[in-house]
């Protein structure tokens, strides 16, 4: 689906470069994240991906064409939603999704049904001026799939929004990859990615550190431990064991025969705890 190899970019009158011989490929209907701090090079990464900076070195390729030779029909097969939209502000919402909706030669979806999706159903008419940031988020959202795209470019998709809508765009995006779509998200959101992404990019400076899927990262690079919290009479103590062996372990098992069990989980270390520890970047 995507395929790119020594993607180096410079900006106009920069003297160094942005991305440094990035190497990676996205499978069709996949969501893949793109993580790593702001000025990693994960927009800039974007960007070329969707066909607005063409003056990269090496190869950048989606759906099986070279993207600085695509045209304007590239754009009825991709969808794309920005961390900071632009919307006509005079506009209703309503008349905003319309406006996009007509651009598109292709098949689209009704936009009553699409605010009715994310929970702006109610807030139609109202002028786009009007809306709070989460608000244009979810507006944003729905402009990005009015014409059922065949791969979805996501920057920062639940920056601004409650955790409420926040859970209702992640679902979304599930669903949307359920029916074939390729997701691509750009975020230094750890929590989100690991909800939502198959498999995951680490990008510091404009180099890959790693790719792997969440899962994976936690288990071979994550602390294989797990911890109990019990009564000891009026007192809560905790404990931390190797998972390796714990079936036989005798203090563990003495733990669970004496004392109330209060909680007991395996302690994994979060996707951002892995990020740090691989790249000794922070996402801030």
């Amino acid at each position: 689906m995507i395929h790119v190899k020594g993607l180096r970019y410079t900006y106009p009158d920069a003297e160094l470069q942005t991305l440094h011989g990035l190497d990676f490929s996205v499978h069709a209907g996949e969501i893949f994240g793109l993580l790593g701090p702001s000025g990693a090079g994960k927009s800039t990464t974007q960007k070329i991906l969707i066909g607005t900076l063409k003056q990269y070195e090496g190869s950048a390729k989606v759906l099986g064409s070279e993207i600085r030779q695509l045209g304007t029909d590239y754009y009825e097969r991709i969808g794309v939603a920005f961390e900071f939209p632009n919307f006509y502000n005079k506009f209703t919402v309503l008349e905003n999704l319309r406006l996009f909706r007509s651009l598109y030669k292709v098949d689209t979806i009704n936009p009553i049904e699409l605010l009715s999706d994310v929970g702006l159903e109610e807030a139609r008419n109202l002028k786009v001026s009007q809306l709070s940031k989460g608000m244009k988020m979810r507006l944003n959202f729905c402009r990005s799939i009015l014409h059922s795209p065949e791969i979805l470019f996501l920057d920062e998709p639940t920056s601004g929004l409650d955790p409420v809508n926040a859970q209702i765009i992640k679902e979304m995006i599930l669903k949307i990859r359920a029916t074939g779509t390729t997701v691509i998200i750009t975020t230094h959101n750890m929590q989100a990615a690991e909800e939502l992404c198959d498999r995951v990019a680490f990008i510091v400076d404009g180099q890959i550190k790693l790719i792997d899927s969440p899962r994976e990262l936690k288990l071979r690079l994550g602390t294989k431990q797990v911890r109990v919290e019990y009564r000891d009479g009026d007192r809560l103590r905790a404990k931390e064991f190797d998972l390796t062996g714990i079936g036989s372990n005798e203090h563990f098992q003495h733990i669970l025969r004496r004392y109330p069990i209060e909680t007991i989980h395996s302690s994994e270390a979060t996707l951002e705890e892995i990020f740090i520890r691989v790249t000794g970047r922070s996402l801030l």
